[in-house]
């Protein structure tokens, strides 16, 4: 296996020279890989474990061509890392960040190959700021990424009637009100920009604690005193992944999209009846306040398929006829 293992990391660094300035990374052709190894993966080995074990092997061959710098949601120790790891494998260079906004001016000036932002939680719903930024932004939507999100309370207390205060994200406490309730009702709760912040924070104080993921806990060396403590167990967040390049085809794809229509009686069902008419599936539609005037809005849809799959080029073509101000947002392998 090792012999294997190396012979194709020889061959990866032979393409990289071949390539030459070609794109290191071909998202479209790491998701066959990964959805192949899953397909024919005879088990014991769950298809999760086969897609981590692929990830880590191609980050690193890759990284002999050219590791890839990627920005998130800082600092180190946040679920933005995690979602980091998990599509780029540990061969990335991670570029944490203070704000979305600066992973979004990472990622359009070069300083990163890659951005990662959360986009929704399956619990508190759309991340506003990174709407309103795809909007506005250059980047393309290179990939998804799909993160089951367990928060855990860290203390150095022993005695939770000790914790006097506790830290975290506004989204995470949003995650976990039903068991902060029941269990520190009287705890003062104080919003920070991020989790590992907080850990950060309850790590110095004593009297504190932080909600957030056991990767917080180790890097700041803080004791778990209770997990999965959100209050829904599917409790999922999805981030995107932005870059400067077009993906092709994978053959299970997603594209994301932004429009907006004159507001008037049957806008909403004009803009809709493109995709009904070409048999395209809409997975999402997310309408946000839009900074041309009061009272109106752009809907953010994602919908199955690639902008160059037949059906879905039609319809797309219709809705810019429909459509006040249309934006693809990009073509991307549905997460794995």
């Amino acid at each position: 296996m090792l012999t294997l293992l190396n012979r194709r990391a020889a061959l990866a660094q032979q393409i990289g020279h071949l390539k030459g300035d070609a794109a290191v990374l071909r998202p479209e052709r790491e998701a066959q890989v990964l959805r192949r190894m899953q397909e024919t993966n005879p088990g014991p080995l769950s298809a999760e474990a086969v897609a981590r074990l692929y990830t880590e092997i191609m980050s690193q061959c890759r990284a002999l061509e050219a590791p890839l710098a990627v920005a998130y949601l800082g600092p180190a120790g946040t679920f933005s890392e995690a979602a980091v790891l998990k599509r780029f494998g540990h061969a990335s260079v991670g570029v944490p960040c203070a704000s979305i906004d600066a992973v979004f001016r990472e990622t359009e000036s070069g300083g990163a190959d890659y951005g990662v932002v959360p986009v929704e939680n399956s619990t508190e719903g759309a991340i506003g700021r990174t709407l309103d930024l795809l909007l506005q932004s250059p980047v393309k939507v290179c990939g998804e990424v799909m993160l089951s999100v367990h928060q855990c309370l860290l203390t150095t207390e022993e005695d939770l009637a000790n914790v006097q205060r506790v830290y975290s994200h506004p989204q995470s406490f949003g995650q976990c009100q039903d068991w902060l309730a029941a269990n520190l009702p009287h705890a003062e709760k104080i919003a920070v920009a991020s989790n590992a912040e907080a850990a950060r924070l309850a790590a110095e104080q004593p009297g504190s604690a932080a909600v957030a993921g056991r990767q917080a806990a180790e890097r700041f060396n803080l004791p778990v005193r209770a997990e999965n403590i959100e209050d829904d167990a599917r409790n999922t967040t999805r981030f995107l992944v932005l870059g400067n390049q077009d993906i092709a085809p994978s053959g299970r794809d997603k594209t994301s999209l932004v429009m907006s229509t004159a507001n008037r009686p049957g806008a909403m069902h004009d803009l809709l009846a493109p995709l009904a008419r070409h048999g395209v599936s809409m997975t999402k539609l997310e309408s946000r306040p839009a900074k041309s005037g009061l009272w109106e809005y752009a809907f953010f849809v994602d919908i199955e398929g690639h902008q160059q799959d037949k059906k879905v080029a039609a319809a797309l073509e219709e809705l810019k006829q429909a459509a006040a101000f249309l934006k693809v947002l990009g073509s991307y392998p549905v997460a794995i």
